[in-house]
């Protein structure tokens, strides 16, 4: 409510206050309500005057009312400077009757005046709040000196004392006031004077306001006399170091450029001196810190002492040129726009929500917290899903600038601390090379294939990269070649991999893992329809209308000529269907090419991949797998056959200890089952296996086919197939257990690809699938399994146990009855199968004969 005002000016010249007609004013004549006058940033003393601009229409009503009827009006400074109407227990309780002594009409609500200060009062209540606060108040009566009282006469002496060296001390006060202060007898008026003038806070100002006892308010004002003048002292002397700093700086600059002027008249200024006095001031300008700016000025120094010609100049001059370059305090401002940052993630990439969930939320908490570290994440995925150009996105989403540093084939630790300046050549290493590029010292730096990283005998980078990504260290990075603490917290690190094994436990500690999954069909005809097309028509010089891909032709450019969990091949076969548009455009042929399925089929040639799960698995003996691969998931067929011999197990297809185990534990399992199973107990007495796995040139590890196995042992010796829509994956025990396996999301998602439509996992990797896109998740009938009986069922297209079987049952715990009837089963099926295999055997070495004879 309280319009602006300006500081108090105090005219005492006898200890009384005056009224606006100049006659005095007695406790007797202030009315019991007055109106109140709220006042903001300012205490309002008794004696002083106080010149307002009136322009807010409660004040300005209180001045019309207090004006018409020559009223005296109470001033009281208001608690909370920003309230614009306050009630009571916004007010202090102690304020001052103002008389209103001059006043200026500016305008029709906008008045100039001037009010004077005549006496304490205390505010009792509020009375009226509108259209102007009224208040009822009693009179605070001023205490009376004794002529003859001594310690308010020292305490007096004291102030003025004071009050002159503050004065003195303080050359924005003119001398005058001291003048005045001398001149004032009234302990009373003298004190207020003081506190008026005074810089201190407002509460402390009200205290000696509210201070009725004469010897306690001079006591009060004597303390913040004192306290001032301590300030003002101390400030002095800094202020005397800092310019006689400043005059030895100046005198020093002063001789120096009087030598260059006594050398460029003698002849001798020359091209190093001039390179020196500009390096100078580069370093002056770099805004080093302590410690950086201490070694450089050293080595400046010595540099100036070195003769040019010598090799050493040059290696001091190299070091000093880093350090004057690099962006010590240089810094970007983040683009702290949530909105908008999500805008320009959505707009570079589509899909990838856990990662662009991950950097708005760094944005988010760093607008709430502007000291937080940047975070180190790490995109760990397939080749091709967007995690290099993802982090261009990120940089461009927060505003700073794009550092790529490759890590593919780095196996020295000097790549990345940096050489010893002893050495030739010596430079620093790659993180501080990169800071430098960038400019700024809170780059967004994107460590690239950091799981290529090697070690050898000249070092582990790995273990140097330990103090860059960690949070608590990289404050104080220390180059080799700088031999300087380097702040790298401000970085915003994002590391990019294909697998996460090959990196060291120590560092995989220090980063937040993200992994991207592999696309769906529709994910990438998004992709292609969004960025893919449009780069490559403008890369090749055509136009839109110039080239169009059909619904049809996209999908059989994915589906028949890809099979990758990224979408790099994609734009490689768009790129091959633009580059035959370019030649028909650039020969003459302007009209639009519509390019559909069988016009892809004859640019690109013959379809490289196919959909041949069910054709592989129309004979007993072949189960469909799925595997986890280091560019994504791929589905795995894994073959049985048998052949009369004794009992052999032949493993074929690059295979490594832990899926061999696999296949003998499966062979195991089906052993110890065969009554169960209805397979004769000795079928291996005369038969060898032999269990392949196609693609023989690819190695092949890892314990999750054992149930893809042993269903494909089942299957062919109970001659029943299995299903062409299903695949598998799971780790299986000799009891029959199906433990949980890894990499879920990345073989459903080739499941997806390779158009299967009913998967069989372990129970206990129900919890991945959610990790999965819900569109394929949507197209595949999910199956979870704890036992492989429960397996067999799900895949076989028969029931291997047979009607009487017991779902989940253990061959160990079957009942007697049941023991029976699979005994008496299995010796019919013994007689029936030993009767075949000799036949069958009597063929074979009948037909072996007829070839030895020929």
């Amino acid at each position: 409510m309280a319009d602006d005002t300006k500081t108090p000016v105090t005219e005492i010249s006898d200890g009384t206050e005056g009224n606006a007609s100049g006659g005095k004013t007695k406790d007797s004549e202030i009315p019991a309500v007055v109106p109140i006058l709220p006042l903001r940033n300012s205490v309002f003393f008794p004696g002083g005057v106080l010149p307002l601009s009136v322009c807010r229409t409660k004040t300005v009503a209180l001045i019309q009312d207090a004006v018409r009827d020559e009223k005296p009006i109470g001033v009281i400074t208001q608690r909370d400077s920003d309230e614009d109407d306050p009630d009571a227990d916004g007010l202090y309780q102690v304020g001052t009757i103002a008389q209103i002594v001059k006043i200026l009409k500016i305008s029709e609500n906008n008045y100039s005046m001037v009010v004077r200060g005549l006496s304490r009062f205390r505010l009792e209540e509020l009375v009226q709040r509108e259209p102007f606060l009224k208040a009822r108040i009693s009179p605070v009566a001023e205490e009376k000196p004794a002529p003859s009282d001594v310690k308010l006469e020292a305490l007096g002496i004291n102030l003025k004392k004071l009050a002159r060296e503050v004065i003195d001390l303080t050359p924005e006060l003119p001398a005058a006031v001291g003048d005045h202060i001398e001149s004032i007898s009234h302990p009373g008026t003298l004190s207020d004077l003081i506190a008026a003038h005074i810089d201190v806070t407002l509460e402390e100002k009200q205290s000696v306001l509210e201070t009725a006892s004469l010897a306690d308010r001079m006591q009060l004002v004597l303390e913040l006399l004192n306290r001032k003048r301590e300030v003002l002292q101390l400030s002095s002397k800094i202020d005397d170091a800092v310019k006689g700093e400043m005059s030895k700086t100046q005198r020093e600059y002063y001789l120096r450029q009087q030598l260059k002027a006594i050398k460029e008249e003698l002849g001798e200024l020359n091209d190093e001196d001039e390179e020196l006095d500009e390096l100078a001031q580069r370093l002056q300008a770099a805004d080093l810190p302590p410690e950086a700016a201490k070694a450089a000025q050293k080595e400046l120094g010595r540099l100036k002492s070195i003769p040019p010609a010598s090799s050493e100049y040059t290696v001091s001059r190299t070091y000093l040129d880093w350090i004057a370059d690099l962006p010590w305090n240089k810094a970007t401002e983040d683009n702290i726009d949530i909105p908008k940052a999500r805008e320009v993630l959505d707009a570079d990439h589509f899909g990838l929500e856990k990662v662009k969930k991950r950097i708005l939320e760094y944005l988010a908490v760093r607008k709430l917290k502007n000291d937080m570290k940047g975070p180190i994440l790490c995109l760990v995925g397939p080749p091709g899903v967007g995690k290099t150009s993802l982090g261009q996105s990120v940089a461009r989403a927060v505003g700073r600038k794009f550092v790529r540093l490759s890590f593919g084939g780095v196996r020295d630790e000097a790549e990345i601390r940096g050489h010893r300046r002893t050495y030739v050549g010596a430079l620093p290493g790659r993180i501080i090379q990169s800071i430098k590029k960038a400019g700024t010292c809170n780059p967004l730096l994107m460590l690239d294939e950091i799981d290529k990283l090697g070690a050898d005998f000249r070092g582990d980078p790995s273990a140097a990269m330990l103090e860059v990504l960690d949070p608590e260290q990289n404050n104080t990075f220390s180059d080799h070649y700088l031999d300087l603490p380097f702040d790298l917290s401000k970085v915003l690190f994002i590391a990019t991999a294909n697998q996460l094994d090959p990196v060291p436990a120590p560092l995989r500690d220090r980063m937040e893992i993200i992994e991207l999954p592999g696309y769906t069909f529709e994910e990438k005809a998004e992709i292609a329809r969004r960025h893919l097309i449009p780069k490559e028509i403008a890369e090749h010089g055509i136009t839109p209308e110039q080239f169009e891909l059909t619904d049809e032709g996209l999908s059989k450019v994915i589906m028949s000529f890809t099979r990758e969990a990224g979408v790099r091949g994609l734009s490689r076969r768009i790129a091959d269907l633009c580059r035959v548009v370019a030649v028909d455009v650039a020969s003459g042929k302007t009209e639009k090419h519509l390019l559909d399925d069988k016009d892809v089929v004859r640019i690109l040639g013959s379809e490289r991949y196919w959909n041949d799960v069910a054709e592989r698995t129309e004979v007993t003996g072949v189960a469909t797998g799925l595997a986890w691969t280091a560019v994504g998931g791929d589905i795995l067929f894994i073959e049985a056959t048998q052949m009369p011999g004794k009992g052999m197990l032949t493993l074929t297809g690059q295979l490594g200890d832990v899926m061999k185990e696999s296949c003998q534990a499966a062979l195991s399992y089906v052993r110890a089952n065969s009554e169960l199973l209805g397979i004769p107990a000795t079928f291996l007495d005369r038969t060898d296996l032999h269990i392949h796995f196609p693609e023989g040139a690819v190695p092949k590890d890892g314990p999750s086919a054992g149930v893809t196995i042993l269903s494909a042992l089942v299957s062919l010796l109970k001659g029943i197939r299995v299903r062409g829509d299903t695949a598998m994956t799971g780790e299986v025990t000799l009891r029959g257990l199906v433990l949980p396996v890894g990499g879920i999301k990345e073989k459903v998602l080739a499941a997806h690809r390779a158009g299967i439509k009913r998967l069989i996992l372990p129970e206990r990797n129900r919890k991945d699938v959610l990790e999965v896109p819900e569109q394929a998740r949507n197209e595949i009938e999910f199956h979870y399994v704890t036992r492989m009986d429960d397996v067999l069922r799900l895949t076989l297209e028969q029931d291997p146990f047979g009607a009487d079987s017991k779902k989940n049952g253990d061959a160990s715990a079957a009942p007697a009855s049941r023991k029976k009837a699979a005994g008496s089963a299995a010796k019919a099926s013994k007689t029936s199968k030993s009767a075949s295999a000799d036949a069958a055997a009597k063929k074979t070495a009948a037909k072996k004969a007829k070839a030895d004879r020929s």
